[in-house]
């Protein structure tokens, strides 16, 4: 029986690879020539932006964030603290990015795939949904009818595709 996994993860040698691109872009802006700004990645996929003003910081997410979209990672999906954290003279930004579907998340996904009608079984199993079918046409449908849900605030991956 054809059968896929639904899950939210973001892959670590990217977005190492986002950051460092970044910290390039960064090294040759003329705006930020002379200013103590900084772009790091701490090992819970947490990007840290640092830099002297709350303006700055602002652009260095900018930075961070379409260095993400080039790498493939939606940064769109990535919790950003609301305002800047003033510590001395520098203000801290954290963009954290989700791993795993948490539960509400994964019960929606359940939800929707019930509610269209296709001949598929979906269940959770821990951090990912397993959707079961007899065709792949119906597969494709449930990947189709995800993509274009605008309720799930989680970038989606579907993977572990078999037949």
């Amino acid at each position: 029986m054809p059968s896929f996994d639904i899950v939210s993860e973001v892959e670590k040698s990217e977005l190492k690879n986002a950051v460092e691109n970044a910290n390039r872009e960064l090294a040759t802006r003329f705006d930020f020539r002379g200013v103590d700004a900084s772009i790091e990645l701490s090992g819970d996929d947490t990007i840290t932006l640092k830099c002297e003003s709350d303006f700055q910081v602002r652009q260095l997410q900018d930075i961070a964030a379409n260095n993400c979209i080039k790498r493939g990672i939606n940064a769109a999906f990535a919790e950003v603290e609301d305002t800047p954290i003033h510590t001395g003279k520098t203000f801290s930004l954290n963009m954290k990015f989700k791993n795993g579907l948490e539960t509400p998340t994964a019960k929606l996904i359940v939800k929707r795939i019930k509610e269209s009608g296709l001949k598929v079984k979906a269940n959770i199993q821990g951090e990912k949904v397993r959707v079961e079918g007899k065709k792949r046409d119906d597969l494709q449908g449930v990947m189709q009818l995800l993509r274009d849900e605008k309720k799930i605030e989680q970038d989606l991956q579907f993977n572990n595709m078999r037949d």
